[in-house]
């Protein structure tokens, strides 16, 4: 192994518990980690815990006007509409002749759904970092979790990135409760599952395995756990995060995970036998395994007539060499086969670019270079002016850049057909890769010409073979060649046809049960 990738896998895939106690990061380093049963001492402890922070409220009431209790909760992520009618105000009225044994309070007095009686402090200290309120209680060593966490979110709109005609409209938030909740809302059996981890030794982000149990491999399961428990950061903020570091080729530009915002393209790959993994605070969820061609599918395929939804697919797939391959091809003609074009053409170009100082290449990295800046202004900007901004920026300076001479008219049209096809790519992240290998594409045509281009895409198509997510080759169905897959690949088959789940689930429940061929449902005769 070289010695970078070494240093890489030792620093980010080292062994290491990722769920580790919260008091190995507390100023505090006692041996003991119990609730102690004087409440000073234990009011005293969290304040140390919690020193210069202002958000952390400690009220300190009286039970029956007696008993000290504190509730420590930080301000903006507890309910205290909640704390107020059902927590203060039942315990402070209680009467003097009432028992105020925890057990008792959680069974008569606490009319709260989500209570749980922790013993340690970290665990206290954790729930209070996730917005639960914690009751503590004198001469009492233990302490009640309420389960009373709120805060500000964003409500349920349709995904921007994977906007559909046809489909639901709903996609995921920031909240991870609520991104679980629209799964359940799809499927709605107890077989699926979530596995629930704790990464990031600063930031304790929430993160779910999702998948479909009796439909996902239970290796798959396995491995995907074992990957996620490997890992040790300080921070995990975003999906990103994780998928850098649980892919199996992380050096290569292909992404082997797919993410998306889409709620029902999540249910429908927990269905053929992938996981999802949720994490807390991102809208963007991680599927896998995956294989190229479910980068290049659209949920909306899938909502559509299958002969449509098959030639709007085929048409994606021309596009997408478009995109990659057509400055290259021009370029190549023009600096090496001319002879290659109808005599007529060939003078249309030759006459374009007679005042052109600049060689084909240098010509299509100048337009390509530019295209791509106009791109990302019009992504960065806001969306009021980004989209005039980057239209009416291609136009002028297009037509600018033509008037004076330093890029000829056939080349601004090649770059033109080049971005829109690349915006048919119905995801970013494959749509980014194939933009950042059509340079080094350009760069092998200007020099070799078509033998460039030949060695560009043999180049990538061995790369392909080679790659693997989560042990599933990248060209699953063509390579290898599985004849059921292809009915869900280069096209959409009918409903009817695809009764089979993709190979990657193994033999586990194979069939979709679905009816094998079209027709009404034979309808009982009551007469017999």
């Amino acid at each position: 192994m070289p010695l970078f990738k070494r240093i890489f896998h030792g620093a980010f895939w080292k062994q290491s518990h990722n769920n580790k106690p919260i008091q190995d990061f507390l100023p505090s380093q006692q041996a003991d980690d119990s609730i102690k049963e004087h409440l000073e001492e234990n009011e005293m402890n969290i304040k140390v815990i919690f020193a210069n922070c202002p958000d952390v409220i400690f009220r300190a009431f009286k039970i029956k006007g007696v008993q000290q209790a504190l509730l420590v909760y930080l301000d903006g992520l507890s309910d205290t509409d909640l704390l107020d009618t059902h927590v203060l105000l039942p315990l402070m009225q209680m009467k003097e002749t009432e028992e105020t044994s925890i057990e008792l309070l959680l069974e008569e007095k606490l009319s709260i759904a989500d209570l749980t009686i922790v013993s340690m402090m970290h665990k206290a200290v954790s729930e209070i970092l996730s917005g639960n309120p914690v009751l503590f209680f004198d001469h009492e060593p233990r302490a009640v979790v309420l389960g009373l966490a709120k805060w500000e979110k964003r409500s349920i709109e349709e995904p921007q990135s994977e906007s559909v005609v046809r489909g639901p409209r709903e996609g995921f938030t920031e909240s991870i409760s609520v991104n679980m909740m629209l799964l359940r809302r799809r499927i709605k059996t107890p077989n699926l599952k979530f596995q629930p981890f704790k990464l990031g030794t600063e930031t304790q982000t929430q993160i779910f395995l999702a998948y479909h149990k009796g439909t996902a491999e239970p290796n798959l399961i396995e491995e995907v756990t074992n990957r996620l428990r490997k890992i040790n950061l300080d921070a995990v903020l975003e999906s990103s995060y994780i998928e850098e570091l649980i892919e199996d080729n992380p050096y290569s530009p292909f992404p082997q995970i797919l993410e998306t915002e889409r709620a029902d393209v999540v249910c429908a790959s927990l269905l053929e036998g992938r996981v999802a993994i949720l994490i807390d605070g991102t809208p963007f969820v991680l599927i896998a395994p995956i294989t190229v061609f479910s980068l290049i599918q659209s949920a909306e395929d899938y909502y559509s007539r299958w002969f449509v939804g098959s030639i709007v697919r085929i048409l994606r797939y021309v596009f997408i060499a478009l995109s990659l391959l057509l400055p290259s091809i021009y370029v190549a003609i023009v600096t090496f086969h001319p002879q290659m074009l109808p005599l007529s053409l060939l003078f249309s170009f030759s006459s374009s670019r007679e005042l052109v100082p600049f060689p084909t290449i240098v010509e299509a990295l100048m337009m390509e270079i530019a295209f791509e800046a106009l791109r990302e202004a019009g992504i960065r900007l806001p969306k009021q002016i980004g989209a005039a901004v980057s239209i009416v920026g291609a136009i002028v300076i297009g037509d600018a850049a033509v008037r004076a001479g330093l890029v000829s008219a056939p080349m601004v049209i090649v770059v033109a057909i080049t971005g829109v096809s690349s915006f048919v790519i119905p995801h970013y992240s494959i749509g980014l890769t194939l933009r950042v290998l059509r340079f080094p594409i350009m760069i092998l045509a200007g020099f070799l010409g078509i033998v460039g281009v030949m060695l560009g895409i043999m180049a990538i198509l061995l790369h392909l073979c080679t790659l693997r997510s989560f042990g599933v080759p990248y060209l699953s169905g063509i390579a290898p060649t599985i004849r059921e897959d292809l009915k869900d690949q280069l096209i959409r088959a009918p409903w009817w046809a695809m009764n089979k789940r993709p190979h990657l689930t193994g033999d586990i429940r194979t069939f979709r049960h679905a009816s094998p061929k079209p027709g009404p449902t034979p309808q009982d005769d009551d007469s017999k």
